[in-house]
């Protein structure tokens, strides 16, 4: 799946609703649910396992799970790398670990997107502006195959 497909899946799952901890298109996704449901569409079965997580999960403990479980199975990348179909990751506050995702849409200087799932407002599609620009603290390409 090359860059513009993928955020053609990402684009097919605009308007499910936020539900945390889910990954089903149209009925309720997070932010990691739309890179699981992705992933599934290209290569059918999840990597590993997902254990429960809360709201709030790995701050207590400061571990960068996310980063973590992304560098086992995608490759990572420059931050400045940009390409459609990147999954970027984000860090939502300054002190805490990075939790949130999204995928790269556009990448024209001036217009670049994202899409994500985000609590309140389900899978949108996003103008990758300077205040969410700055949380992002890593970006991934998806493998070529697993």
């Amino acid at each position: 799946m090359s860059g513009p497909e993928i955020v053609s899946a990402a684009r097919r799952w605009l308007g499910t609703p936020y539900l945390h901890q889910a990954s089903c298109r149209g009925a309720g996704t997070d932010c990691l649910g739309l890179i699981l449901g992705i992933w599934r569409e290209r290569f059918g079965a999840l990597p590993e396992a997902v254990p429960g997580y809360t709201p709030d999960w790995s701050e207590a403990a400061r571990e960068e799970r996310l980063w973590q479980a992304a560098r086992r199975h995608m490759r990572e990348k420059p931050v400045a790398q940009a390409a459609m179909g990147d999954v970027l990751l984000f860090r939502m506050r300054a002190g805490g670990v990075a939790k949130h995702m999204g995928v790269q849409g556009e990448v024209a200087t001036g217009a670049e997107t994202f899409i994500h799932a985000y609590s309140g407002r389900g899978v949108v599609e996003s103008r990758l502006s300077g205040p969410w620009a700055r949380r992002v603290v890593a970006r991934f390409a998806f493998p070529e195959r697993i």
